[in-house]
């Protein structure tokens, strides 16, 4: 069996203008990074912003298990299979992190027969988005510390600096260091912190503004310390705008490459779900709502946090409202979340199916909420048997969804033309009546309770004491109308991430509460999730090479 980077270096790839042709744009409207990768010009973003759009199809999953499920893989399968139906589509993606490429996940590029290319290029470097929010994200961290070593005009409280450095890649030791150590002229010590770059506000803010005059605003309200009187030290106040802006300048534009069948695929941006908002940008999706008639977007992990943001945070912020909601879950990861050891779930086991079939089952719930039609898809595996197929069938229609399987791994677009018609069909006969899940006017601690109890089960939520002042702080500001951004386990609907199927009536612990002004929400940090994560025992980095020839291996 080929492995997916394999695959991906057979592929017979169309020049990137050829691509950008399938959606009428023209060469002069791209700006090219070599032949098979573009941004798009700010030109044709003026063009096209007259369009009308095309119809948004959201693709998210039950809660990932090692077991898999295929997210990635079905929204770019599904965008081969209306390429197949001669349908004018294009898939809008986020750009992966090389924390995951080169810790436990490996690429992120799809799978199998379904994949955006040149993978090993978007799975790396790409054209170098990540680098430059990294790269403004570290400016302001450096214009603060200069700050304060050249007198402190602003009067930062040193013990109430809030903004972190970043580096996009898995790094443990970074998490809490301290700073400024040597002589009087390398700084004031102090302890500081890292975070992965995806996890970042310089992320979030890139991927929710519409242009660069709401980019820079956006940067201008970043929060980054509080002064001896406890008031905010901004960005703007800091004169750190305009620099970052500039480095971002590029990063602003979206991506465009291609599938395996050479179906247009726009990547831009890459907040992790778990502990960002989970979405690509505003900006790359609108844009191909006026390029495509059909558009199919994904958000990260599982429904419980991926679609909540997407449609809580993203929906809310962009008046984006989605079609139709694909749903991803695999009979594999199904028996697993029912109590099945990973090393046998080959084996037919419909009791544990039936346990297990709970998460999903919540997922269908919680997309109901949101008044969007769902379409429930298996990734189809050949250990799959019928009766377990025909059971997750019946449950699904049942409760009022459609139900397709998809072949996509194997089959790339053939294998996802079942999947692609019940979309259509559901396009066509079930309206959707999208609606946010709270209202805005709600307190932070009322948002953070709606989607605990409604989204995750839980029956209550715990505010640690720092979490109670962190909050009242953030309402005295005038923050109390964002939305929450709820950082939370992607294993677990519960905060718990050994807590699989459908647990119910669970305390959810609140520790921390802070807010990103610029990006426009309040993240809630709950259990133990990190915002550096680190790298495993045999991280992935163990098995990626190049050879003499220049060719990489052993990226999935």
């Amino acid at each position: 069996m080929k492995t997916d980077i394999q695959i991906a270096q057979e592929a017979k790839m169309l020049p990137i203008k050829e691509v950008a042709a399938k959606l009428d744009i023209t060469e002069d409207e791209l700006e090219l990074y070599g032949k098979y990768k573009a941004k798009l010009s700010d030109e044709l973003l003026k063009k096209v912003e007259n369009n009308k759009n095309g119809k948004l199809i959201l693709v998210t999953a039950i809660n990932p298990t090692p077991a898999g499920e295929g997210k990635t893989t079905t929204s770019v399968g599904l965008g081969q299979a209306f390429g197949k139906m001669g349908l004018k589509s294009v898939i809008a993606l986020r750009e992966p992190s090389l924390g995951p490429c080169f810790g436990i996940k490996g690429g992120a590029a799809g799978g199998g027969y379904a994949q955006v290319v040149p993978m090993e290029d978007l799975n790396l470097h790409f054209t170098g988005d990540f680098h430059a929010i990294t790269s403004a994200n570290n400016l302001l961290a450096a214009m603060l510390d200069n700050h304060i070593q050249q007198g402190n005009e602003l009067g930062i409280d040193t013990r109430q600096i809030v903004w972190k450095r970043c580096v996009d890649l898995n790094d443990r030791a970074l998490r809490n260091i301290v700073i400024g150590l040597g002589s009087k002229a390398d700084g004031f010590v102090r302890e500081d912190h890292f975070v992965i770059t995806v996890a970042t506000e310089t992320m979030a803010i890139l991927c929710l503004a519409k242009d660069m005059k709401d980019l820079k605003e956006r940067l201008s309200r970043i929060v980054v310390a509080y002064n001896y009187q406890g008031e905010p030290v901004t960005a703007g106040d800091l004169k750190a705008v305009g620099a970052m802006a500039a480095l971002l300048k590029d990063a602003l534009k979206p991506n465009l490459i291609q599938t395996l069948e050479n179906t247009p695929a726009i990547v831009h941006g890459g907040p992790f779900a778990n502990i960002a908002h989970g979405c690509n940008s505003v900006r790359a999706t609108k844009t191909a709502l006026k390029l495509a008639d059909y558009v199919i977007t994904e958000a990260g992990f599982g429904a419980d946090l991926g679609a909540e943001k997407f449609f809580d945070i993203k929906c809310r912020m962009s008046g984006l409202k989605p079609d139709a909601v694909v749903l991803v879950a695999t009979i594999r990861a199904l028996k697993y979340n029912g109590g099945v050891a990973k090393a046998d779930l080959s084996k037919e086991n419909l009791d544990a199916l039936k346990k297990g079939i709970v998460n999903l089952e919540k997922h269908i719930e919680n997309l109901q909420m949101y008044g969007v039609p769902v379409v429930v898809t298996l990734n189809s595996f050949v250990t799959d048997t019928d009766a377990e197929t025909e059971f997750v069938k019946n449950f699904c229609e049942e409760r009022g969804c459609e139900f397709a399987l998809s072949k996509v791994w194997e089959k790339g677009g053939e294998g996802g033309l079942e999947l692609a018609k019940k979309v259509i069909d559901t396009l066509e006969n079930k309206p959707s009546d999208f609606k946010v899940l709270y209202d805005d006017s709600l307190s932070i601690k009322e948002k953070i309770e709606t989607v605990a109890k409604k989204i995750y089960g839980a029956g209550s939520v715990s505010f640690s004491a720092a979490c109670e002042k962190q909050i009242k702080k953030i309402e005295d500001m005038g923050f109390g109308n964002f939305p929450v951004c709820m950082a939370k386990t992607q294993y677990s609907l519960s905060d718990d991430p050994n807590a699989l199927g459908r647990p119910e009536g669970f305390d959810l612990n609140v520790r921390e509460v802070y807010v990103s002004a610029g990006a426009g929400f309040v993240v809630a940090l709950t259990g133990t999730i990190m915002t550096m994560p680190g790298l495993s025992k045999a991280p992935a980095a163990y098995e990626i090479d190049v050879n003499d020839d220049g060719v990489i291996t052993g990226l999935f």
